[in-house]
């Protein structure tokens, strides 16, 4: 795949079956994401991969939360949230571990991870896997954060959902960058 293809029609996919990806396949996502903008080389970054049972543990952790916010919530929707971190055979987590540093604020830090988390979606996109960013409450929610081990001041940036693509790419939307643009002359 040439890099215009991937930079012009990478695509989130939903849908991912195992198995999970290859130990190949995972080091290019890991080197692409290191590539990340990084001012003063703080690496401000740090993964989780979520696989096999740990998916479980990780639905669990998001069931507790939810129970947390909602006392009264039905076993049906808390079974509905465990099943989420069931749908790709490998999850991972990117976080952003923020360093505290004068010239480097926390908002850049924490930028920087989601460009990471970026990277492998381009990275899984090349080597031929499917791939979907996803966040939601539960990623800044306290239970979870301290599942995590996340300190005050790091960010859950995300979940990679990552797998083998099953059905067909979304149809993607038809974007005219002028739309986007303001010019200062």
């Amino acid at each position: 795949m040439d890099a215009r293809t991937l930079l012009l029609e990478r695509n989130s996919h939903g849908k991912l079956e195992g198995p999970a990806p290859e130990a190949s396949q995972l080091d290019t996502l890991y080197r692409a994401a290191l590539r990340a903008p990084d001012h003063k080389g703080l690496t401000p970054w740090r993964f989780v991969e979520i696989v096999g049972e740990g998916r479980a543990r990780l639905g669990e952790l998001c069931a507790r939360a939810e129970r947390a916010r909602k006392p009264d919530v039905s076993e049906g929707k808390l079974d509905s949230i465990r099943q989420k971190a069931l749908r790709a055979p490998l999850i991972i987590a990117v976080i952003a571990k923020v360093v505290d540093n004068a010239k480097v604020p926390r908002v850049e830090q924490v930028v920087s991870a989601g460009c990471a988390a970026h990277a492998m979606l381009y990275a899984a996109q090349l080597e031929g896997l499917g791939a979907m960013w996803r966040t939601g409450d539960f990623a800044h929610h306290p239970i979870v954060r301290e599942g995590f081990g996340l300190s005050p001041i790091d960010e859950l940036v995300g979940f990679l959902y990552i797998g083998h693509k099953t059905g067909h790419d979304k149809r993607l939307p038809v974007l005219d960058p002028a739309d986007f643009i303001e010019r200062w002359d």
